[in-house]
């Protein structure tokens, strides 16, 4: 019998001292770096806001939210805009910085394997690392970053 290996479009992302891997359909669009809008009174990891398509959107480093120094920006550094998929956040949109564009892969069960050594805390942004080919990529819980993002800016506004 023959098996048709379903394969995934995704994205490696490259952060400090690791990737994440994520579908291609969470990505709106891969922008250059701008320098972000502070918002007072936000955590480290809450970057500020940016101007995408007239509208203003949360930036963040996921490694701050995941309780790592922040990374400096270069001129190689991008934005990556996702799809907030939980519908807490106003506009459907969220920002990610990355340091350098993402590299597009075809990801299939067949060459993905979990990283059991791989430890994840419980409020991390993390969902686990897997094993792929000659990478170990993080596989980051969109839908908890969304959360954290939210949460962080209902504080704002109330």
């Amino acid at each position: 019998m023959n098996e048709r290996v379903a394969e995934i479009y995704s994205l490696l992302i490259a952060i400090s001292d690791s990737r994440l891997l994520v579908p291609r359909t969470c990505v709106a669009e891969v922008i250059g770096y701008q320098l972000p809008t502070q918002v007072p009174g936000t955590p480290a990891w809450y970057l500020g806001l940016i101007n995408w398509n007239g509208r203003q959107v949360p930036l963040v480093s996921f490694e701050g939210a995941c309780g790592q120094p922040l990374p400096p920006s270069s001129t190689r550094s991008r934005i990556v805009l996702f799809h907030a998929l939980g519908g807490r956040l106003d506009g459907g949109v969220f920002a990610m910085l990355a340091q350098g564009f993402p590299q597009l892969v075809r990801v299939s069960s067949d060459m993905v394997r979990p990283d059991l050594a791989y430890a994840r805390t419980e409020r991390s942004p993390v969902l686990c690392r897997v094993r792929m080919l000659k990478d170990s990529p993080l596989i980051p819980d969109l839908e908890r970053l969304e959360s954290m993002i939210a949460d962080e800016t209902s504080v704002k506004r109330g």
